[in-house]
Order: C-alpha cells, then sequence, then structure tokens
C-alpha cells in the first residue's frame, strides 16, 4: 500500500502530538505530604509533645533533600493507611510498611530502606519463651519444606493460645498463612495495645517486627517481654520496608528510588538504622 505525502505528514504529526502531550502530562512533584503512623517504635513514634520522632522521621527529612522538594509528615491510622493513600489525603507513606505481592496489587512501592524479620514474643517466665527454632532465621521462599517443618513444630507448641497482633500488619498476614487454624488470634489498633495484654497476661504471645519487639521491651513496664521462635523473612512478608505510592505516578516513584539508593551508598541509611535500631537495617 503506498503512502501519500500528505498521509505521511499527518502520521508524522500525530506521533509528534502523542509525544508531546505524553510529556506534557508527566508529573513535576514540588511538594508533597507523608503519612505515617506515628506509634510504631523506633520507625515512627510520638512524642510528648506531638512532635513526630523515629527511623523514618529523620530519613523523610533526609530523602526530600536529596529530591529538593518539600514534604510534610502527618500521623494516620495504620489500618486506614493504604485505602487514605488512594483516596488522595497524602502522596506517600513510610509507617514501617513492608512491600509484600498482596499489597502491591493495591499501591506501588519504592525500593526498600529497612528490612528486619518478624518474630514472637512472650514473657520472659512463660512456658513459651523457648519456642522451637529460637532465633533462627527462616526464609519462607527458599526452602519450602525445612520451612514448613519449622513452623509445624512452632504450631504444635503454641496451639490453643491467644496470639495478639495488630490489624492489617504482616504479623497478622503471617498468623492468617500459617497458624490460624491452631491459636486464637487477638487483632489490636496498635502494638502499645497488645504488649499491654501481653504484659498483663490477657495474651499468651504477640507477633511483630524484631525491631519493634527489641525496642519494646525497654519500655517502661515491658521489662519482662522477650523474643521467642524463629525470625521469619521472605515469601508473603515481602521485600523489606518501602516507601508506598499510588499507582500510575512513576516521576514520584523514581525519585524516591533514586534518593533512597543515594543514601543506601553513602552510609545514611545505615547510620540512621544504627541509630534507632542498635543494627544494621539497610536491605
Amino acid at each position: 500500500m503506498k503512502i501519500t505525502a500528505l498521509a505521511r505528514t499527518l502520521i508524522v504529526s500525530a506521533l509528534a502530538l502523542t509525544a508531546f502531550s505524553a510529556h506534557a502530562q508527566e508529573k513535576t512533584w514540588t511538594k508533597i505530604t507523608i503519612a505515617t503512623e506515628g506509634a510504631f517504635r523506633p520507625y515512627n513514634f510520638t512524642n510528648p509533645d506531638g512532635s513526630l520522632d523515629g527511623y523514618e522521621v529523620d530519613l523523610y527529612k533526609d530523602l526530600c533533600g536529596r529530591m529538593k522538594i518539600e514534604c510534610t509528615m502527618i500521623a494516620q491510622p495504620f489500618d486506614s493507611i493504604i485505602p487514605a493513600l488512594n483516596a488522595g489525603k497524602f502522596d506517600a507513606i513510610m509507617a514501617g510498611l513492608t512491600a509484600t505481592p498482596k499489597r502491591e496489587e493495591t499501591i506501588d512501592f519504592s525500593v526498600s530502606y529497612g528490612l528486619t524479620p518478624q518474630t514472637f514474643a512472650t514473657l520472659k517466665d512463660s512456658p513459651l519463651a523457648k519456642l522451637p527454632h529460637t532465633g533462627e532465621t527462616l526464609y519462607l521462599a527458599q526452602d519450602e519444606a525445612a520451612a514448613q517443618k519449622a513452623i509445624d513444630d512452632v504450631t504444635a507448641a503454641i496451639e490453643g493460645k491467644i496470639v495478639g497482633v495488630q490489624t492489617a500488619s504482616l504479623g497478622l498476614s503471617l498468623l492468617d498463612r500459617y497458624f490460624k487454624d491452631a491459636v486464637e488470634i487477638q487483632e489490636y489498633k496498635t502494638t502499645d495495645q497488645h504488649d499491654l495484654d501481653l504484659t498483663s497476661g490477657r495474651v499468651d504471645l504477640v507477633v511483630a517486627s524484631l525491631a519493634y519487639l527489641k525496642d519494646a521491651a525497654k519500655e517502661p513496664g515491658n521489662e519482662d517481654i522477650v523474643m521467642t521462635g524463629p525470625y521469619f523473612k521472605g515469601g508473603i512478608l515481602g521485600r523489606g520496608v518501602a516507601v508506598g505510592l499510588r499507582k500510575n505516578e512513576p516521576e514520584l516513584k523514581a525519585m524516591f528510588d533514586e534518593a533512597i539508593e543515594a543514601a543506601k551508598a553513602d552510609g545514611t541509611i545505615k547510620r540512621l538504622s544504627e541509630k534507632w535500631f542498635g543494627f544494621d537495617v539497610t536491605p
């Protein structure tokens, strides 16, 4: 089929217009609002004066400086934080939120800026204080047969117990996938609420991030809290904590990715994680 000169001109013009339109639609970010929970030490927490503090509070300031944009951080309940993001109430999430396959169906994530396992905690005088495989790292997706054997051992030890966990958390995903038929799951709006019920004897165990539990055990009244059981990593637990973003906002994702990679490369993430966790959580 022959194409006339006029047709060729029209085609070239259409392609140029399409490219111009696509370029014009690229969003330029100069100001964003970031949501955190404000109740998940040491990732984020609220000081008595109402100010936000923690690893992610220090980190967002560093990242926004690298991105050369104006950022504001606000507190948002964790159980509604993803719906609120998608509703446009803010632009990004930095709230100890792990990038998991399930969550990635709903939102996008930056590259990870922290990686700590999930584990159980109980009281030091509890018969559950030394569960099978305590202190061992269990990679849920690498050796499924070995992981299932360890899970079976833990399941037998905690059968019939009451386990506290934060609603919408990674710990709840772990319980739902592997332990829900063996234990009674008690959900809480915040992690400090399940800590209180643990120390009061209303639950037998809790599940949370190892980083959170190490910090929580230092709080007044929590001196008897000890970690127990394996350190669960990978699989449904995802690839680490990352910035949550609405889908189809590639410019903002690219900005965060570049800033996080730079913060990893120059040791900023290592320095901040050692400040707040006492160990390096760099993925």
